[in-house]
């Protein structure tokens, strides 16, 4: 009987649980297996690049980062997704996931869930501030607001994927984006950091960094750490991933938060950089793809139908935390009770924006986090075109991160 290997990221044991589910579903014409690839998403993909590099024939699934899916595809790591999987895996899917599962042209991977941030707020704050939050929110609104009331405001400032993801989120909600002609040849990928959307979202960066409203440890500051300052006294305003209301349940039931806390908190759509321009929330989460060197690709796929099925999607929203691609999701009654905030999720997810689509992603990701943080330090009128200048070095081979 073919056992396939599924490489998964680390979670709540999820994955191991949809991969036993789907093993019995299968009645013995195959066994899923999983291995846990390292927490960090640049380990996990440095280990599956450095075994796909020697045609390892052991990869058959793969849990990847949409980033990095990109390069997987361009590199020839991936096998083609079949025509009439590609219709079905797609059904009802949002668009974002589908867009993160696409590489020139062609879906290459195949949705599973998909994360994005929310802006988290307390309640009492913003009715105290005055804010609206049936309306959408801007930036410059929240900074005022968050000054008001002497309350923090969280973002990740940290020199890691999190500084990308919100730089992104930045530029994309100011209708631009960090590459603006891409290519598959690195000294044709024109960047769009000095645009004047790049400009712009350098600005708010920088606004909400020096607002005195992000507290002393914004330049390392985290998912984790921004969740920690939410729950705090000093709490008020917070872009992250729907994780933290679970976590604050959680903290209640161990005692060391007070529910009246958790009853404060409230979510809504991503802030807008400009009043009345659409944000542009981050994209993020995992999609499957099949190794190229798989013996067995045609029962990898018929896998990846089953672990992406509206059930399995289901489960893993309500017992691991992590939104569904699957739209019609969000219509369960158990997801619904778990996740009271699921219908802004969706809404959420509906309007997002991938990071940069790129087999140089890695590279263009480093770059930024070097010239962008800290995020004190960011200067609208030097810093877009610093950075630009690094990437174009690093993509030229001229320079290195």
């Amino acid at each position: 009987m073919p056992e396939l290997v599924w490489y998964t990221n680390p979670d709540s044991g999820g994955q191991a649980e949809i991969a036993s589910r789907c093993t019995d579903a299968a009645q013995g014409r195959y066994t899923i297996s999983t291995a846990v690839l390292p927490r960090e998403a640049s380990a996990q993909r440095e280990q599956l690049v450095r075994r796909l590099a020697a045609n390892d024939s052991s990869i058959d699934i793969m849990s990847l980062d949409p980033p990095f899916i990109p390069e997987f595809a361009q590199a020839g790591f991936l096998a083609p997704v079949p025509d009439d999987v590609a219709d079905r895996v797609t059904e009802d899917v949002v668009e974002s996931a589908i867009e993160g599962s696409t590489w020139d042209g062609e879906l290459v991977a195949v949705p599973f869930w998909a994360n994005t941030q929310l802006l988290w707020y307390r309640t009492s704050v913003a009715e105290a501030a005055g804010l609206d939050m049936t309306q959408p929110v801007t930036w410059d609104q929240i900074i005022t607001a968050a000054q008001d009331q002497d309350v923090l405001i969280g973002v990740q400032g940290i020199r890691a994927e999190a500084l990308t993801v919100w730089f992104n989120a930045l530029i994309e909600s100011a209708g631009g984006s960090i590459i603006a002609e891409n290519s598959t040849d690195p000294e044709q990928i024109e960047l769009g950091l000095t645009s004047e959307a790049g400009i712009r979202a350098a600005e708010v960066m920088r606004n909400i960094a020096t607002s005195g409203q992000v507290g002393p440890a914004l330049s390392t500051g985290n998912e984790d750490s921004t969740a920690t300052g939410f729950e705090s006294d000093q709490g008020g305003f917070m872009v992250n991933y729907p994780f933290v209301y679970p976590r604050g349940l959680a903290a209640v039931e161990a005692g060391t938060l007070d529910q009246a806390t958790v009853d404060d908190y409230a979510a809504t759509i991503y802030p807008q950089v400009d009043a009345g321009t659409e944000a542009a929330p981050p994209y993020g989460g995992i999609n499957l793809g099949i190794g190229a060197f798989s013996e067995h690709t045609d029962l990898a796929y018929e896998a990846t139908e089953c672990i992406t099925s509206t059930e399995n999607q289901a489960y893993y929203f309500v017992t691991n935390g992590n939104p569904a691609s699957d739209s019609t999701v969000y219509e369960d009654q158990a997801v619904l009770d778990e996740f009271p905030q699921a219908p802004v999720i969706l809404e959420s997810l509906q309007q997002a924006a991938p990071r940069p689509q790129t087999p140089y992603y890695s590279e263009v990701s480093g770059g930024i986090q070097r010239e962008y943080h800290p995020p004190s330090s960011v200067d609208p009128e030097q810093t877009p075109q610093s950075a630009t200048e690094l990437i174009e070095a690093v993509l030229r081979k001229e320079q290195l991160l």
